[in-house]
């Protein structure tokens, strides 16, 4: 039998259950699908006890983490609302350390950035953590670059990832990187999950940036536009969706979105078009249609102004750019 690759997934009380069950789900498919070498999945705790969750639900750990020796593939901490306790726990940081130093990768799931950085794995590294709590570990960990804009990070062997669901994502890099695309590709079909978002992808997309619309007619049109991006999107078809006139749905975009339907539009199709120029083989004439752009050069010229960089160049960059700020508008003196 081939070795295996073995994974040591680490909890703690109070854990967020999906941060647990989407690694050990989508490796425990890949295995299925002929990971070679398979995947040994461990779920380790303190002493070896049961692990509950902040949902209430309660896992039986295989693993005494105190006990774990010799090689270790690939470490995950988990996050959850338990991890304020355990980055506090120096028994718990003491052999999150020492397995670090069996461990060919480390990685962290959400706020179990938190624990990892509490023991001192973090320092001088960029990490993501998700969004709500990135202030607090930054504050807290000073010699940690903390950037919350991403969904998943790698400075060298050490790997965190965004909230919760990032998980997934986190997971089916990993997969790649070990056993390349195609099996990637197929654990995310398994999953019945898109094909997993770039590391860079942002946490937050344009419509989840801030709180939902007011307004449930804006509320209605945004769902309809992500949904619906290779179809006529123009304001006056906007309008006519919701038997009310172009002006009117401008008026209501810009006082909830703060921008008029049109750039909207044209922010959502970008957004949409650079993860697949990211995450696909397509073509750009072929995401350009696909996202509802008239041509290529239409489709360049959205991604140089929204991020800087043209399709051509967006596939060649390791790392994204962050999408580029809005002007400030400029107050009149007095």
């Amino acid at each position: 039998m081939d070795e295996q690759r073995r994974v040591l997934i680490v909890a703690y009380d109070d854990a967020q259950i999906l941060d647990i069950a989407c690694p050990g789900g989508a490796l425990d498919i890949a295995n299925r699908y002929g990971a070679a070498p398979p995947y040994a999945i461990e779920l380790a705790t303190l002493g070896g006890r049961a692990a509950r969750s902040s949902s209430g639900i309660v896992l039986g750990a295989g693993q005494v983490l105190e006990a774990v020796a010799g090689r270790v593939d690939t470490m995950i901490v988990v996050g959850g609302v338990g991890c304020e306790a355990a980055s506090a726990d120096e028994r718990l940081l003491g052999h999150v350390r020492r397995v670090a130093g069996l461990s060919r990768r480390v990685a962290s799931v959400c706020t179990g950035a938190y624990v990892l950085a509490a023991a001192g794995l973090l320092d001088h590294r960029r990490v993501t953590t998700h969004w709500g709590w990135g202030d607090r570990l930054a504050r807290r960990h000073p010699d940690v670059a903390v950037d919350v804009a991403p969904l998943a990070i790698r400075d060298g062997n050490v790997y965190t990832s965004a909230g919760v669901t990032s998980a997934l994502d986190l997971t089916l890099s990993l997969i790649e990187d070990d056993h390349g695309p195609t099996l990637a590709r197929a654990v995310a079909r398994e999953l019945v999950t898109h094909l997993h978002r770039p590391a860079d992808q942002a946490q937050l997309s344009m419509f989840l940036a801030g709180p939902p619309p007011d307004d449930r007619l804006v509320r209605d049109l945004t769902g309809y536009i992500a949904g619906h991006l290779a179809e006529d999107l123009s304001p006056a078809a906007l309008a006519a969706r919701v038997n009310i006139s172009p002006r009117h749905l401008t008026r209501l975009f810009t006082a909830h979105l703060g921008m008029a339907p049109a750039r909207a539009v044209r922010t959502a199709r970008a957004e949409a078009a650079r993860h697949l120029v990211r995450s696909s083989g397509l073509s750009l004439a072929q995401i350009a249609r696909r996202c509802g752009f008239r041509s290529t050069q239409t489709l360049r010229q959205a991604l140089l102004d929204q991020y800087g960089v043209t399709g051509d160049e967006l596939r060649r960059m390791p790392d994204m750019p962050p999408p580029r700020a809005a002007p400030e508008r400029q107050t009149p003196g007095p």
